[in-house]
């Protein structure tokens, strides 16, 4: 894979007891370095223009006041130091350029993913939360828009948290929709099954919020029978994962049951419905707070992209899952 990186996201600091850390970065590229076909690319900052399409002025100006003025806690999660504004712009300019290439056809060994720091998709368009000032996925999805590059685009979300920013950007919006695969009743609360767009945007959001201790049997079951049937129906032309790896059985701050293989067959499901749709295929980083888990989370992405098939589950999907795929299928008419 042909991944972006920018050494400015190192410099959004966060302090030493905070999870998400410039280690995070520095431990995927350490993990990837021992693999074959890794490609980097720094493609350069978004600009304040393309980062307020889908964020109110005011609210950029005062992250960029915040941060020269040294900056400082946010909010109790959210930490800012004078060089984050910097950082959140290379952020997004890296998600801009995974959604660029994956529209332009790039595919198999020159697939993008973009690695950038602080994530994105708590980020609301008038505030930053979650660790997150700038949606980077939004960023994304709009610049290819507004270029005239793709007329459809579907973010999906595989994070543990419900990606609520970026839901909440396009809510009433039926040219990008929003599917996310998270935790449900964790943070922030928001991404309940009955959430699903208002009035343009109306079924243009899906939300699939498994129960506590979900595994790959379940993932593989919701992106199958809802992820790939909606996709198939939106037909979009870019298909962006929000890649977070903290559903991983061994982040610390989740109680999903997600393993290393199942990113990489989770990565081969995506890639096959993308293929289903002639869509282009992108990722994002967003979440994973244990540094070795999220390391092998996203070398399984590139190895499956790199010709190796993921190992088969060894479990069925739960019963509760089983259900609320069934009143997935339901509610967005997938019958």
């Amino acid at each position: 894979m042909r991944f972006g990186y920018s050494e400015v996201c190192l410099d959004h600091d966060t302090g030493r007891r905070h999870p998400e850390t410039a280690d995070r970065l520095l431990a995927i590229r350490r993990r990837l370095a021992k693999l074959h076909g890794v490609e980097y690319v720094d493609p350069g900052p978004a600009d304040v223009a393309t980062v307020a399409a889908v964020h109110d002025e005011g609210y950029v100006e005062e992250v960029r006041s915040f941060c020269a003025d040294g900056g400082g806690n946010w909010d109790p999660d959210t930490v800012a130091c004078e060089a984050t504004f910097d950082a959140a712009l290379a952020s997004a300019g890296l998600a801009r350029w995974a959604a660029e290439r994956a529209v332009a056809g790039d595919d198999g060994r020159d697939a993008p993913f973009a690695l950038g720091r602080p994530p994105g998709h708590h980020a609301v368009a008038d505030d930053a939360m979650g660790f997150c000032f700038v949606n980077n996925a939004g960023v994304a999805a709009q610049a290819v828009i507004d270029a005239g590059d793709a007329e459809r685009v579907v973010v999906l979300d595989w994070d543990v948290h419900h990606g609520n920013g970026t839901q909440d950007i396009f809510l009433d919006r039926g040219d990008v929709c929003y599917c996310s695969v998270h935790e449900d009743g964790l943070y922030p609360g928001t991404g309940a099954v009955e959430e699903v767009g208002v009035g343009d945007g109306e079924g243009a959001t899906v939300n699939a919020a498994l129960p506590a201790g979900a595994g790959d049997a379940d993932y593989r079951l919701v992106l199958e029978e809802v992820v790939q049937p909606v996709v198939e129906r939106v037909d979009p032309d870019l298909l962006l994962v929000s890649a977070g790896f903290d559903a991983h059985r061994h982040d610390p701050i989740s109680r999903m049951r997600v393993s290393t293989e199942g990113y990489g067959m989770m990565t081969e499901c995506v890639r096959e419905t993308a293929a289903a749709t002639d869509a282009g295929l992108g990722f994002v980083l967003e979440g994973g707070y244990g540094l070795d888990t999220l390391a092998d989370g996203v070398a399984a992405v590139h190895e499956t992209f790199d010709g190796r098939e993921p190992a088969p589950e060894d479990d069925d999907p739960d019963e509760d899952v089983r259900e609320l795929v069934g009143r997935l299928r339901r509610l967005h008419d997938l019958q």
